[in-house]
């Protein structure tokens, strides 16, 4: 059978500051991919139905001018 020494206070300190920052490299980088699969989610959209009514009204008064 094997006798296995156990760690020292400061081996498993380091092991455990490893882990962590390979965890949170690894879940930057997900966070990273699921954000460009979704565009979508990032794009700045009206909240109230007077800021729809001006952004319409706004593209509205675009295309006029760009016609003249």
């Amino acid at each position: 059978m094997r006798h296995f020494q156990p760690r020292s206070g400061r081996a498993s300190a380091i092991s455990l500051r490893g882990t962590l920052a390979l965890l949170t490299f690894g879940l930057a980088i997900l966070a990273f991919l699921v954000s460009i699969g979704h565009p979508e989610w990032f794009r700045v959209r009206p909240v109230s139905g007077a800021a729809v009514a001006m952004v319409y009204a706004s593209d509205n008064a675009a295309n006029a001018t760009d016609r003249q």
